[in-house]
């Protein structure tokens, strides 16, 4: 009975999501700031949304963003939350904008591979 709930209680797998996104120029060190020092509402949210993991890499003035979500919808419901909203105030002065909206693109994922690297190996039976 209990290998069944363990089954059962395993979470779904993730979905990867990626997006490039574009600063103004000047404006990364500001950028950072903010998200080293994020809101605990606008985490609380982020979860709330199904968002499990969020990583920015940045090569200034592009950054991609890298999210792993369990709801195909998880960014449209952070994207429509009242604190995002406002999270979205402070990031507008340094964010590159393109016909109204952040200079933003989702990615395509081309290419994905897990292996056992880094994972605890079983005890060999001797």
């Amino acid at each position: 009975m209990k290998a069944k709930f363990l089954k059962s209680a395993k979470r779904k797998k993730p979905i990867r999501r990626a997006f490039t996104l574009r600063l103004k120029p000047g404006s990364f060190a500001e950028y950072k700031k903010h998200h080293d020092n994020i809101w605990p509402e606008l985490v609380r949210e982020i979860e709330k949304s199904g968002i499990a993991q969020i990583t920015i890499f940045a090569n200034d003035p592009q950054l991609f963003l890298y999210s792993q979500v369990y709801d195909q919808k998880a960014w449209d419901k952070l994207w429509s939350s009242k604190v995002h909203d406002k999270w979205s105030e402070y990031m507008e002065p340094l964010m590159q904008f393109r016909d109204g909206k952040v200079d933003a693109g989702p990615l395509l994922e081309i290419f994905h591979l897990e292996t056992p690297a880094g994972k605890p190996k079983k005890p060999s039976a001797k």
